[in-house]
């Protein structure tokens, strides 16, 4: 899906940019090339820059509730320094760097629900022109994908996904934002946890994999009480996983236990485990497009498959929506 717009800040007769990615799913850390191709309107312009900004719909709690805003996450110069003639004809190639932590938007193929981009700028006489919006498809790494295909394995589902404004403190994490994979929990673990959410902050050396559980008959507040693990890159493809991820369960399943009786015995109750930079769990997420309550996969993995006739289109129109409801704001919204 391409978007072409003319520059609206040049009116009628004004350059028109496209750009085109080369790849139709990119991975976090990885390369995003394609070209940007420039036609020039019905006289020459000077085009000082071109600018690619990655964008993302993310969730943020304020003081009304939970909104949803757009947030720029990286900005790459690549080009600019000419003239573009009337009616010329021209473009230009990039190849850059995702960030390590951008958010995975689809499993399998499928959807998750979440809403990336790839906004190109044009600065023209001092002016600036957000002239080209594209959707961003970015796939798991190779032991992110082994670790939700562990979960799977062991009987969990996928719920929803999204990103959540904010930091988990005693990280490395690098974006104002973290993406939140919520799991239905398996069947022998359905009478302690109503679910799991995982989150995956990547570096270039590995994966430090944060995970919470809400128990059953309540839900501890702040993220103190999370598991935190940290893994390597290399190797992934040889280690068990189902093994790996069954004891991070358990470990989990301990550190609530032992919170329950501490809370049980404290006059502060759960408040006296609440995160010290704010930023505690937020319930209520979003549901990706189409997705609901989907039923684990075993051998498969984790199951991301559509249900209740919905099809994988409907991600797409809600891509369509944020493109023009972005457009229409003018202009990036804080989340």
């Amino acid at each position: 899906m391409v978007f072409k717009r003319l520059l609206g800040s040049m009116g009628v007769g004004g350059p028109a940019v496209d750009t085109a990615l080369d790849l139709t799913t990119a991975v976090p850390g990885g390369s995003l090339t394609g070209e940007v191709r420039l036609t020039g309107g019905s006289a020459g312009f000077d085009i000082e820059h071109i600018t690619l900004e990655l964008v993302a719909r993310v969730e943020a709690e304020t003081e009304d509730g939970e909104r949803e805003g757009t947030v720029a996450f990286e900005r790459f110069h690549i080009g600019g320094g000419f003239r573009l003639a009337a009616a010329e004809n021209r473009s230009v190639p990039f190849a850059v760097t995702l960030p390590w932590e951008t958010p995975v938007t689809q499993l399998h193929g499928e959807p998750l629900g979440i809403v990336l981009g790839v906004r190109t700028e044009l600065g023209i006489a001092g002016a600036r022109d957000k002239g080209d919006l594209d959707p961003l498809s970015v796939g798991p790494l190779p032991v992110q994908e082994a670790i939700l295909e562990a979960f799977g394995q062991l009987g969990f589902g996928f719920r929803s996904a999204d990103l959540e404004s904010g930091r988990i403190g005693g990280t490395g994490q690098q974006l104002p934002f973290y993406q939140e994979i919520e799991l239905t929990p398996a069947p022998q673990y359905a009478h302690r946890i109503s679910e799991i959410e995982v989150t995956f902050l990547a570096n270039p050396g590995g994966l430090e994999v944060v995970l919470e559980a809400d128990r059953r008959g309540g839900l501890f507040s702040g993220r103190d009480a999370l598991g935190r693990h940290v893994v390597s890159h290399d190797g992934a493809a040889h280690r068990d996983w189902n093994a790996v991820v069954e004891s991070w369960i358990s470990q989990l399943l301990d550190a609530h236990t032992a919170r329950a009786a501490h809370t049980a015995h404290s006059p502060y109750g759960d408040d006296a485990h609440a995160h010290g930079d704010g930023h505690g769990h937020h319930g209520g997420h979003r549901s990706g497009p189409g997705m609901g309550s989907v039923a684990a996969a075993g051998a498969a993995g984790l199951a991301v498959g559509v249900v209740g006739g919905m099809v994988a289109a409907e991600a797409v129109d809600e891509i369509g929506d944020f493109f023009e409801g972005d457009e229409d704001e003018g202009g990036d919204e804080e989340a």
